[in-house]
């Protein structure tokens, strides 16, 4: 399946959804037209797809908001125009499933928000992240204060916003602000690779991780305690889940059976 939209690419691929970003004439800078059609995408994601990967099909990731599109808001207006972005990749982080970053070039303020709302972050030798609003007299807008630090701390996003530091790929990567780092021109396969592994695990599995997890790191360590056993209750309970197990239980116990001893 291909869908082409006016600034996405959407095909899947086996069980992987591959969302380009496409609007290169403005690096991808994004739309409200851009954000609906990303909560079209992730709203309705085809059955049979158990992962999703963001890229972008020119050169930059993204460059941020199309800032010509609220510079005359209201503040209200300008409130709503922010909690719709929030509500869009929200469908991305705790969406139906895991969605992988695979970034290329630019990733400038809500370039860097998007792909924080992503599961995981593959970025090749020419991406960059920043965050120049500071230096705009602006204000991020559509998550970073939320998601950005508890990947990469206070201290970093405090640095970036109020200096202007440009965090290159190498230690984005070392900062584990990216998992993965690849040679120029092949972030999209390794991230292909990723999304299939990725759905090939139970569903159930996945959401415990993409869902539950954020929150049990949220809560106290007591209550984190109680909703981790509740929610490996359920996982363990899947009827997959009991085929998975008995299966390795079996191949664990034919392989110490067959074992040569001495």
């Amino acid at each position: 399946m291909t869908v082409v939209r006016n600034y996405l690419d959407v095909r899947v691929e086996g069980a992987v959804l591959l969302v380009g970003l496409n609007r290169p004439q403005k690096r991808n800078a994004m739309s409200l037209e851009m954000m609906h059609e990303l909560r079209e995408t992730f709203s309705n994601i085809p059955d049979g797809v158990g992962a999703a990967v963001i890229y972008s099909t020119s050169q930059h990731f993204c460059t941020g908001l199309d800032l010509s599109e609220i510079r005359d808001l209201s503040v209200i207006d300008s409130v709503h125009s922010f909690r719709e972005w929030h509500a869009t990749f929200d469908l991305i982080q705790f969406g139906k499933v895991p969605v992988i970053a695979a970034i290329t070039g630019a990733a400038i303020g809500g370039g860097l928000e998007i792909a924080t709302a992503c599961s995981l972050r593959v970025v090749d030798d020419s991406a960059f992240f920043s965050l120049p609003e500071g230096m705009r007299g602006l204000y991020v807008g559509v998550g970073a204060s939320v998601r950005f630090p508890r990947i990469a701390g206070i201290a970093l996003m405090t640095d970036m916003m109020l200096t202007g530091r440009t965090l290159y790929a190498q230690e984005s990567y070392e900062r584990g602000i990216a998992q993965y780092l690849v040679p120029t021109g092949q972030v999209l396969d390794k991230a292909i690779v990723l999304a299939n592994k990725v759905a090939s695990n139970l569903p159930m599995t996945n959401y415990a991780v993409t869902h539950v997890l954020p929150r049990i790191v949220d809560q106290s360590q007591q209550d984190g305690l109680v909703t981790e056993a509740l929610i490996a209750a359920v996982v363990s309970s899947d009827a997959r889940t009991q085929d998975r197990l008995a299966d390795f239980l079996d191949r664990k116990n034919n392989k110490i059976q067959t074992a040569p001893t001495l």
